[in-house]
Protein backbone atom coordinates (compact mmCIF):
# COMPACT_ATOMS: atom_id res chain seq x y z
CA UNK A 1 0.00 0.00 0.00
CA UNK A 2 2.77 2.35 0.60
CA UNK A 3 6.07 2.96 -1.55
CA UNK A 4 9.29 2.41 0.09
CA UNK A 5 11.13 4.93 -0.51
CA UNK A 6 14.52 3.95 -2.64
CA UNK A 7 17.11 6.02 -0.94
CA UNK A 8 15.80 4.36 2.80
CA UNK A 9 16.27 1.25 1.46
CA UNK A 10 19.65 1.84 0.16
CA UNK A 11 20.47 3.15 3.35
CA UNK A 12 19.26 0.49 5.31
CA UNK A 13 20.84 -2.37 2.93
CA UNK A 14 24.11 -0.19 4.16
CA UNK A 15 23.70 0.02 7.34
CA UNK A 16 22.76 -3.66 7.70
CA UNK A 17 25.73 -4.23 5.24
CA UNK A 18 28.04 -2.52 7.92
CA UNK A 19 26.68 -4.20 10.83
CA UNK A 20 27.33 -7.46 9.27
CA UNK A 21 30.75 -6.19 8.72
CA UNK A 22 31.01 -5.40 12.23
CA UNK A 23 30.40 -8.56 12.99
CA UNK A 24 32.27 -10.73 11.35
CA UNK A 25 35.37 -8.81 12.39
CA UNK A 26 33.86 -9.26 16.03
CA UNK A 27 33.36 -12.93 15.57
CA UNK A 28 37.10 -13.73 13.68
CA UNK A 29 38.86 -16.49 15.12
CA UNK A 30 42.02 -16.18 16.14
CA UNK A 31 45.41 -17.64 13.84
CA UNK A 32 44.77 -21.12 13.92
CA UNK A 33 48.04 -22.44 12.69
CA UNK A 34 50.05 -19.72 14.45
CA UNK A 35 48.20 -21.20 17.58
CA UNK A 36 48.67 -24.98 16.56
CA UNK A 37 52.77 -24.20 16.26
CA UNK A 38 52.91 -22.57 19.42
CA UNK A 39 50.98 -24.98 21.16
CA UNK A 40 53.10 -28.09 19.49
CA UNK A 41 56.19 -25.96 20.86
CA UNK A 42 54.91 -25.96 24.45
CA UNK A 43 53.69 -28.90 24.91
CA UNK A 44 56.84 -30.55 23.29
CA UNK A 45 59.10 -28.18 24.51
CA UNK A 46 57.96 -29.59 27.57
CA UNK A 47 58.69 -32.93 27.23
CA UNK A 48 62.47 -31.81 25.93
CA UNK A 49 62.79 -29.96 29.37
CA UNK A 50 61.90 -33.19 31.39
CA UNK A 51 64.18 -34.98 29.48
CA UNK A 52 67.16 -32.34 29.75
CA UNK A 53 66.01 -32.18 33.37
CA UNK A 54 67.13 -35.85 34.69
CA UNK A 55 70.33 -34.77 34.66
CA UNK A 56 69.70 -33.62 37.76
CA UNK A 57 68.91 -36.66 39.45
CA UNK A 58 72.68 -37.90 39.48
CA UNK A 59 73.16 -34.32 41.63
CA UNK A 60 69.79 -33.82 43.22
CA UNK A 61 67.07 -36.21 43.22
CA UNK A 62 64.49 -34.11 44.89
CA UNK A 63 65.86 -30.82 42.83
CA UNK A 64 63.99 -32.84 39.45
CA UNK A 65 60.61 -33.46 40.57
CA UNK A 66 60.71 -29.69 42.00
CA UNK A 67 61.92 -28.17 38.77
CA UNK A 68 59.78 -30.15 36.25
CA UNK A 69 56.86 -29.11 39.15
CA UNK A 70 57.77 -25.73 39.20
CA UNK A 71 58.43 -25.35 34.85
CA UNK A 72 54.94 -27.55 34.79
CA UNK A 73 53.22 -24.21 37.27
CA UNK A 74 54.87 -21.83 34.76
CA UNK A 75 53.24 -23.24 32.07
CA UNK A 76 49.66 -22.97 33.74
CA UNK A 77 49.97 -19.65 34.83
CA UNK A 78 51.61 -18.62 31.23
CA UNK A 79 48.52 -20.57 29.29
CA UNK A 80 46.14 -18.49 31.92
CA UNK A 81 47.87 -14.84 30.72
CA UNK A 82 48.11 -16.25 26.96
CA UNK A 83 44.46 -16.68 27.67
CA UNK A 84 43.98 -12.63 29.07
CA UNK A 85 46.64 -11.18 26.67
CA UNK A 86 44.56 -13.00 23.26
CA UNK A 87 41.72 -11.35 24.50
CA UNK A 88 42.14 -7.83 25.91
CA UNK A 89 40.84 -5.25 23.87
CA UNK A 90 44.50 -3.56 22.28
CA UNK A 91 43.23 -0.44 22.47
CA UNK A 92 43.40 -0.76 26.16
CA UNK A 93 47.19 -1.50 26.49
CA UNK A 94 47.53 0.99 23.83
CA UNK A 95 46.36 3.39 26.11
CA UNK A 96 48.45 2.07 29.21
CA UNK A 97 51.57 1.63 27.34
CA UNK A 98 53.10 4.39 29.55
CA UNK A 99 51.69 2.46 32.67
CA UNK A 100 53.06 -1.00 31.79
CA UNK A 101 56.54 1.02 30.47
CA UNK A 102 56.87 2.42 33.90
CA UNK A 103 55.43 -0.72 36.24
CA UNK A 104 58.11 -2.80 34.53
CA UNK A 105 61.45 -0.46 34.81
CA UNK A 106 60.58 -0.10 38.29
CA UNK A 107 62.18 -4.00 39.15
CA UNK A 108 64.94 -3.31 36.64
CA UNK A 109 65.83 -0.45 38.42
CA UNK A 110 65.69 -1.47 42.11
CA UNK A 111 68.28 -4.78 40.66
CA UNK A 112 70.60 -1.76 40.34
CA UNK A 113 70.79 -1.77 44.52
CA UNK A 114 73.36 -3.77 46.04
CA UNK A 115 71.96 -7.50 47.57
CA UNK A 116 68.74 -6.66 46.45
CA UNK A 117 68.48 -8.65 43.32
CA UNK A 118 70.17 -12.44 43.34
CA UNK A 119 73.19 -13.22 41.38
CA UNK A 120 73.98 -16.21 39.55
CA UNK A 121 76.93 -16.89 37.53
CA UNK A 122 78.20 -12.90 38.10
CA UNK A 123 74.66 -12.00 36.88
CA UNK A 124 72.25 -9.98 39.16
CA UNK A 125 68.98 -10.25 36.91
CA UNK A 126 66.80 -12.30 39.39
CA UNK A 127 64.79 -11.63 42.44
CA UNK A 128 63.80 -14.00 44.94
CA UNK A 129 59.83 -13.88 46.30
CA UNK A 130 58.45 -16.55 48.24
CA UNK A 131 61.53 -19.10 47.32
CA UNK A 132 60.72 -18.24 43.77
CA UNK A 133 62.61 -17.17 40.81
CA UNK A 134 61.46 -13.72 39.18
CA UNK A 135 63.47 -12.29 36.38
CA UNK A 136 61.87 -8.93 35.57
CA UNK A 137 64.16 -8.18 32.29
CA UNK A 138 61.55 -10.74 30.68
CA UNK A 139 59.07 -8.62 31.45
CA UNK A 140 61.01 -5.46 30.47
CA UNK A 141 61.38 -6.41 27.12
CA UNK A 142 57.92 -7.06 26.37
CA UNK A 143 56.88 -3.64 27.87
CA UNK A 144 59.62 -2.43 25.86
CA UNK A 145 57.62 -3.56 22.75
CA UNK A 146 54.54 -2.12 23.90
CA UNK A 147 55.44 1.56 24.55
CA UNK A 148 57.89 1.63 21.54
CA UNK A 149 54.83 0.06 19.24
CA UNK A 150 52.41 2.96 20.89
CA UNK A 151 55.33 6.01 20.46
CA UNK A 152 56.43 5.31 16.78
CA UNK A 153 52.27 4.29 16.02
CA UNK A 154 51.46 7.61 17.60
CA UNK A 155 54.04 9.68 15.58
CA UNK A 156 52.94 7.84 12.40
CA UNK A 157 49.59 9.31 12.56
CA UNK A 158 51.24 12.78 13.62
CA UNK A 159 53.29 12.93 10.73
CA UNK A 160 56.17 13.10 12.65
CA UNK A 161 58.62 10.02 10.84
CA UNK A 162 60.78 12.38 8.79
CA UNK A 163 61.79 14.72 12.71
CA UNK A 164 65.28 14.23 13.96
CA UNK A 165 63.60 14.78 17.70
CA UNK A 166 61.74 11.77 16.97
CA UNK A 167 65.24 9.50 16.35
CA UNK A 168 66.76 11.48 19.20
CA UNK A 169 63.67 9.77 21.54
CA UNK A 170 63.66 6.41 20.14
CA UNK A 171 67.77 6.29 20.86
CA UNK A 172 66.98 7.59 24.28
CA UNK A 173 64.50 4.12 24.77
CA UNK A 174 67.82 2.16 23.49
CA UNK A 175 69.91 4.07 25.90
CA UNK A 176 67.88 3.59 28.99
CA UNK A 177 67.15 -0.18 28.38
CA UNK A 178 70.94 -0.45 27.48
CA UNK A 179 71.89 1.10 31.02
CA UNK A 180 69.69 -1.42 32.37
CA UNK A 181 70.34 -4.53 30.98
CA UNK A 182 74.28 -3.87 30.97
CA UNK A 183 74.28 -2.78 34.50
CA UNK A 184 73.01 -6.72 35.41
CA UNK A 185 75.28 -7.54 33.03
CA UNK A 186 72.71 -9.08 30.55
CA UNK A 187 73.88 -8.38 26.83
CA UNK A 188 72.23 -10.31 25.26
CA UNK A 189 68.82 -9.35 26.14
CA UNK A 190 69.72 -6.01 25.27
CA UNK A 191 70.89 -7.01 21.79
CA UNK A 192 67.35 -8.79 20.94
CA UNK A 193 65.76 -5.42 22.28
CA UNK A 194 67.97 -3.70 19.99
CA UNK A 195 67.24 -5.98 16.94
CA UNK A 196 63.65 -5.98 17.91
CA UNK A 197 63.35 -1.85 18.25
CA UNK A 198 64.84 -1.11 14.74
CA UNK A 199 62.42 -3.61 13.29
CA UNK A 200 59.68 -1.52 15.04
CA UNK A 201 61.15 1.37 13.79
CA UNK A 202 61.84 0.28 10.06
CA UNK A 203 58.57 -1.10 9.32
CA UNK A 204 56.81 1.93 11.34
CA UNK A 205 57.95 4.24 8.08
CA UNK A 206 60.42 6.13 9.50
CA UNK A 207 63.66 7.08 7.43
CA UNK A 208 66.68 3.79 6.91
CA UNK A 209 68.78 6.91 7.25
CA UNK A 210 68.21 7.08 11.33
CA UNK A 211 69.19 3.35 11.52
CA UNK A 212 72.21 3.66 9.53
CA UNK A 213 73.15 6.18 12.19
CA UNK A 214 72.04 4.19 14.64
CA UNK A 215 74.49 0.88 13.55
CA UNK A 216 77.37 3.11 13.30
CA UNK A 217 76.90 4.38 16.79
CA UNK A 218 75.95 0.49 17.72
CA UNK A 219 79.35 -0.18 16.56
CA UNK A 220 81.60 2.25 18.39
CA UNK A 221 79.44 0.81 21.45
CA UNK A 222 79.88 -2.31 20.59
CA UNK A 223 83.71 -1.69 20.40
CA UNK A 224 83.78 -0.01 23.84
CA UNK A 225 81.45 -2.52 25.54
CA UNK A 226 84.39 -5.36 24.41
CA UNK A 227 86.85 -3.26 25.77
CA UNK A 228 85.54 -3.17 29.32
CA UNK A 229 83.77 -6.62 29.48
CA UNK A 230 86.44 -9.39 28.72
CA UNK A 231 83.97 -11.92 29.11
CA UNK A 232 82.65 -10.71 25.92
CA UNK A 233 85.80 -10.68 24.10
CA UNK A 234 86.38 -14.18 24.95
CA UNK A 235 83.07 -15.23 23.44
CA UNK A 236 84.26 -13.80 20.29
CA UNK A 237 87.39 -15.71 20.22
CA UNK A 238 86.03 -19.24 21.08
CA UNK A 239 83.58 -18.20 18.13
CA UNK A 240 86.26 -17.15 15.50
CA UNK A 241 88.87 -20.12 16.96
CA UNK A 242 86.48 -23.10 18.63
CA UNK A 243 88.98 -25.17 19.35
CA UNK A 244 91.11 -22.94 21.71
CA UNK A 245 91.16 -23.80 25.56
CA UNK A 246 88.32 -26.45 25.04
CA UNK A 247 88.24 -27.61 28.92
CA UNK A 248 87.70 -23.80 29.54
CA UNK A 249 86.48 -20.84 27.44
CA UNK A 250 85.66 -23.31 24.58
CA UNK A 251 83.90 -26.13 26.78
CA UNK A 252 80.36 -25.66 26.71
CA UNK A 253 80.86 -24.95 22.71
CA UNK A 254 82.94 -27.94 22.44
CA UNK A 255 80.12 -30.33 24.74
CA UNK A 256 77.11 -28.66 22.43
CA UNK A 257 78.72 -29.91 18.77
CA UNK A 258 79.64 -32.93 20.93
CA UNK A 259 75.36 -33.69 21.97
CA UNK A 260 74.76 -32.06 18.61
CA UNK A 261 76.89 -34.38 16.71
CA UNK A 262 76.76 -37.34 18.57
CA UNK A 263 72.77 -37.64 17.86
CA UNK A 264 73.11 -38.24 13.92
CA UNK A 265 69.95 -38.68 12.03
CA UNK A 266 67.57 -39.92 13.80
CA UNK A 267 69.17 -39.25 17.75
CA UNK A 268 69.42 -41.66 20.52
CA UNK A 269 66.35 -41.18 21.69
CA UNK A 270 64.17 -39.85 24.35
CA UNK A 271 66.32 -39.86 27.44
CA UNK A 272 68.66 -40.98 26.30
CA UNK A 273 71.00 -38.26 26.05
CA UNK A 274 74.47 -38.56 27.87
CA UNK A 275 76.00 -34.85 28.02
CA UNK A 276 73.06 -33.37 29.96
CA UNK A 277 74.98 -35.79 32.73
CA UNK A 278 77.53 -33.12 34.03
CA UNK A 279 78.87 -32.82 31.30
CA UNK A 280 76.64 -30.10 29.08
CA UNK A 281 76.57 -26.71 31.05
CA UNK A 282 72.92 -25.72 31.70
CA UNK A 283 71.55 -28.25 30.14
CA UNK A 284 67.34 -27.21 31.30
CA UNK A 285 68.12 -23.68 29.86
CA UNK A 286 70.83 -22.36 27.88
CA UNK A 287 72.01 -25.87 26.06
CA UNK A 288 68.70 -27.33 26.11
CA UNK A 289 68.69 -26.92 22.27
CA UNK A 290 71.96 -29.48 22.59
CA UNK A 291 70.45 -31.90 24.21
CA UNK A 292 67.34 -31.91 21.74
CA UNK A 293 69.82 -32.65 18.98
CA UNK A 294 71.41 -35.65 21.07
CA UNK A 295 68.14 -37.14 21.35
CA UNK A 296 66.27 -36.87 18.03
CA UNK A 297 69.33 -35.81 15.98
CA UNK A 298 69.24 -34.36 12.65
CA UNK A 299 65.62 -34.54 11.90
CA UNK A 300 64.38 -33.43 15.06
CA UNK A 301 66.61 -30.20 15.29
CA UNK A 302 65.61 -29.71 11.48
CA UNK A 303 61.67 -30.07 12.23
CA UNK A 304 62.45 -28.00 15.65
CA UNK A 305 63.99 -24.95 13.91
CA UNK A 306 61.40 -25.28 11.24
CA UNK A 307 58.49 -24.75 13.70
CA UNK A 308 60.10 -21.41 14.85
CA UNK A 309 60.45 -20.54 11.01
CA UNK A 310 56.82 -21.23 10.52
CA UNK A 311 55.89 -19.31 13.61
CA UNK A 312 58.35 -16.17 12.73
CA UNK A 313 56.59 -16.45 9.18
CA UNK A 314 53.26 -16.49 10.95
CA UNK A 315 53.61 -13.98 13.30
CA UNK A 316 55.25 -11.71 10.39
CA UNK A 317 52.02 -12.33 8.20
CA UNK A 318 49.42 -10.82 11.00
CA UNK A 319 51.68 -8.37 11.15
CA UNK A 320 51.34 -7.79 7.84
CA UNK A 321 47.57 -7.46 8.15
CA UNK A 322 47.35 -5.82 11.16
CA UNK A 323 44.22 -3.25 10.53
CA UNK A 324 46.05 -0.33 12.28
CA UNK A 325 50.02 1.12 13.82
CA UNK A 326 50.34 -0.26 16.52
CA UNK A 327 49.00 -3.53 16.43
CA UNK A 328 51.03 -4.17 13.46
CA UNK A 329 54.45 -3.28 15.26
CA UNK A 330 53.08 -4.71 17.92
CA UNK A 331 52.66 -8.11 16.33
CA UNK A 332 56.12 -7.54 14.76
CA UNK A 333 58.35 -6.24 17.97
CA UNK A 334 56.36 -9.81 20.19
CA UNK A 335 57.24 -12.26 17.24
CA UNK A 336 60.98 -10.45 16.79
CA UNK A 337 61.31 -11.13 20.84
CA UNK A 338 60.31 -14.92 20.96
CA UNK A 339 62.03 -16.08 17.34
CA UNK A 340 65.08 -13.87 17.60
CA UNK A 341 66.12 -15.36 20.58
CA UNK A 342 65.89 -18.34 19.95
CA UNK A 343 67.14 -18.22 16.32
CA UNK A 344 70.16 -16.46 18.22
CA UNK A 345 70.21 -19.83 20.90
CA UNK A 346 70.19 -22.11 17.67
CA UNK A 347 73.01 -20.09 15.96
CA UNK A 348 75.46 -20.11 19.61
CA UNK A 349 74.66 -24.05 20.41
CA UNK A 350 76.00 -24.96 16.40
CA UNK A 351 79.07 -22.64 16.42
CA UNK A 352 77.44 -19.96 14.11
CA UNK A 353 77.24 -16.85 16.37
CA UNK A 354 79.31 -16.44 19.26
CA UNK A 355 77.74 -18.19 23.09
CA UNK A 356 74.89 -15.99 24.04
CA UNK A 357 73.20 -16.64 27.64
CA UNK A 358 69.88 -16.53 26.06
CA UNK A 359 67.48 -19.31 26.59
CA UNK A 360 65.04 -21.07 23.64
CA UNK A 361 61.76 -19.33 24.11
CA UNK A 362 58.50 -21.73 25.14
CA UNK A 363 61.13 -24.73 25.73
CA UNK A 364 63.99 -24.02 28.17
CA UNK A 365 63.43 -23.91 32.07
CA UNK A 366 62.81 -20.17 33.21
CA UNK A 367 59.01 -19.09 34.71
CA UNK A 368 58.95 -15.24 33.98
CA UNK A 369 60.83 -16.33 30.31
CA UNK A 370 58.23 -18.49 30.04
CA UNK A 371 55.32 -16.82 31.22
CA UNK A 372 56.74 -13.26 28.81
CA UNK A 373 56.93 -15.44 26.13
CA UNK A 374 53.17 -17.02 26.18
CA UNK A 375 51.77 -13.13 27.23
CA UNK A 376 53.75 -12.44 23.66
CA UNK A 377 51.92 -15.24 21.65
CA UNK A 378 48.28 -14.34 23.43
CA UNK A 379 49.18 -10.46 22.18
CA UNK A 380 49.87 -12.24 18.20
CA UNK A 381 46.41 -14.11 18.76
CA UNK A 382 44.81 -10.91 20.08
CA UNK A 383 45.94 -9.12 16.91
CA UNK A 384 45.47 -11.85 14.29
CA UNK A 385 42.07 -11.40 15.25
CA UNK A 386 41.32 -8.39 13.83
CA UNK A 387 43.55 -8.47 10.44
CA UNK A 388 42.24 -6.89 7.11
Amino acid sequence: MFARHPASSAGRRRGDNIGCHTNMRRKQSVDRIFLFIAGLLVVGGYVIFTSASFGLLLKEGGLFASTALTQFASIALGLVCCAIAARIPLSFVKKYAWVIGIAATIPMVLLLIPDIGVSYGGAQRWFSLFGVSVQPGEIFKLAFVIVLAAWLAQGNAAREIHHRKTFLIFFLFLIVAGALFLSQPDTDSFAIVIAAGAALYAVGGYPMKHLLTLGIVGLIGATVLFSVRPYLLERLTVFINPDRDPLGASYQLQQSLIAIGSGGLTGKGFGRSVQKFDRLPEPTSDSIFAVFGEEFGLIGTLLLVLLFTGLAFRGLRISARAPDAFERLLALGCTTLITGAAFLNFSSMLGLFPLSGLTLPLISHGGTAMIAALIEVGLILNVSRHLK
